[in-house]
Parts: C-alpha cells; structure tokens; sequence
C-alpha cells in the first residue's frame, strides 16, 4: 500500500529530477516498535532514484539534491530515508 508521504516524496522527486527510474519502497514494517517508528506506517523508507542531473556529482551532493528536493520530509517526518541516486550511466 502506497502511503500519502510515499505519494509526496514521489511526486516532489519527480518534479525536481525528472527521473528515469524512482522506486520508494516502505521499510515502516520492518522497524515496527524500533526507534523512529511513530506507529504510522511511513516512518522509514528507501529510494533509488536515477537522473541526468546526478552526472557528475559526487554521492554527498547527490544526497543533498534529494534532501533539499523533498524539503521538511527527512529527519521531520520521516524517521529515516537511505538514498541511492544515481546517473543513468552508472550501473544502476
């Protein structure tokens, strides 16, 4: 199931890379009653997001592309986000 901050993430992602490929997959389950979980289902995610505009970047910057992308979402509203962004050459 497809959460409303999934939905967010995806849709501010997509906006700001025009990916090639973006899968965000919910890794709440997984953590249920660990630290960060808020009972809400979408408190830990993982994503992989590949775009022209990551060429070139190191993985730090890339990172921070996608955290300033998705704004007040990681470290607010969600618990916990692994990012791998890459550039359409790399071997995704």
């Amino acid at each position: 199931m497809t959460t409303p901050i999934q939905t967010e993430m995806e849709r501010l992602l997509t906006d700001a890379f025009a990916p090639q490929r973006l899968d965000i997959v919910n890794d709440s389950a997984a953590h249920s009653g660990h630290s960060g979980d808020d009972g809400s289902g979408a408190s830990h995610f993982t994503l992989h997001i590949v775009s022209d505009q990551f060429a070139g970047k190191s993985r730090l910057e890339r990172q921070r592309m996608v955290n300033r992308a998705l704004g007040d979402i990681p470290g607010e509203r969600v618990h916990a986000l692994a990012i791998k962004a890459s550039a359409p050459e790399e071997n995704a």
